[in-house]
């Protein structure tokens, strides 16, 4: 069973960075894709950012592009999300998601089997 534990998150002023990790323990972390989710308050869990087993393709929701980047090490078990010039609308419950097969160009929760418990990211303006 693969597990994912978040870490990063936290109280950030608008224009600001943070980077969230992700880190995976219980599988083959090459062989899973690597997502990213997020939920806001009174809001249902949306899509943020997808990349590929080996790292090679990325995709992201368009509030996100030019303003995040994910990226993973294989070697570490552990996916990242950099996240820059961030809004009060970024404010959300952060998740990290996997799941087998190389198609990361799926928004849907439910393509993705495994879930982390979330980490919080609040940012103020």
């Amino acid at each position: 069973q693969v597990q994912l534990v978040e870490s990063g998150g936290g109280l950030v002023q608008a224009g600001g960075s943070l980077r969230l990790s992700c880190a995976a323990s219980g599988g083959t972390f090459g062989s899973l894709t690597m997502g990213w989710f997020r939920q806001a308050p009174g809001k249902e869990r949306e899509f943020v950012a997808a990349i590929s087993r080996v790292g090679g393709s990325t995709f992201y929701v368009d509030s996100v592009k030019g303003r995040f980047t994910i990226s993973r090490d294989n070697a570490k078990n552990t996916v990242y999300l950099q996240m820059n010039i961030l809004q009060p609308e970024d404010t959300a419950v952060y998740y990290c998601a996997a799941r087998a097969g190389n198609v990361y160009t799926t928004v849907r929760e439910n393509d993705y089997e495994h879930w982390g418990q979330g980490t919080q990211l609040t940012v103020s303006s």
